[in-house]
């Protein structure tokens, strides 16, 4: 079943058949929860998250339910093919043009095949590299990545391997509160391209 599901997955997120519906998504906040939500297995890994990320939002134009999906295969591929008793590092990058996120741990076997063939489906890595799963995991991150306009890109340097994930630039985002972004949020004042978000009063 498993396997079905997620042959039915590659194919939708390789033929852009899955709806992706773009809004303001703070990736700060999307990456620390992916992080607690796999608190238990990286534990049952024996894996320690070491988590490097902004303390302030970091805002991006992209549909945060698809690219949760991404980042949980991310996280499914260290839990099962990390060393245990390693750390895996979390890190969000910003620079002018692009969000960066990178995902790195070492791997529990050889990786005796290029980056490129780890994406091909029903590739896990070598021989040695068995376990459950489909091996579809990273072809269904890089199909979902490309159609939220990103790149997926995969490093290996010996036992070291790399998921770096870059994702389009800032959205422009307006926060305000009190009466004149009551204005705003019932009439549009806004210009083209510049996404509101409403923040609740504070006097503080």
């Amino acid at each position: 079943k498993k396997l079905a599901e997620d042959i039915v997955s590659a194919s939708k997120a390789a033929t852009g058949a899955v709806p992706v519906q773009t809004e303001p998504t703070d990736l700060v906040e999307l990456l620390a929860q992916t992080a607690e939500e796999y608190t238990d297995r990286l534990a049952q890994a024996r894996l320690t998250l070491i988590s490097h990320l902004p303390a302030q939002a970091s805002i991006a134009l992209t549909d945060g339910k698809l690219l949760w999906r991404v980042l949980d295969n991310l996280f499914q591929n260290a839990c099962k093919y990390a060393q245990p008793e390693t750390r895996v590092y979390l890190d969000l990058q910003k620079t002018a043009d692009t969000h960066v996120i990178v995902l790195r741990n070492i791997s529990r076997e050889p990786l005796t095949i290029n980056s490129e063939e780890l994406f091909e489906r029903f590739i896990r890595g070598d021989a040695a590299r068995t376990g459950d799963g489909s091996g579809l995991g990273l072809a269904i991150a890089r199909s979902l990545t490309e159609l939220l306009g990103g790149k997926l890109e995969l490093d290996i340097d010996g036992d070291l391997f790399k998921a770096i994930l870059s994702l389009r630039p800032d959205a422009k985002v307006l926060f305000m509160s009190g009466y004149t972004a009551d204005v705003i949020a019932s009439h549009g004042v806004l210009e083209e391209g510049v996404h509101f978000i409403q923040k609740p009063f504070s006097s503080a």
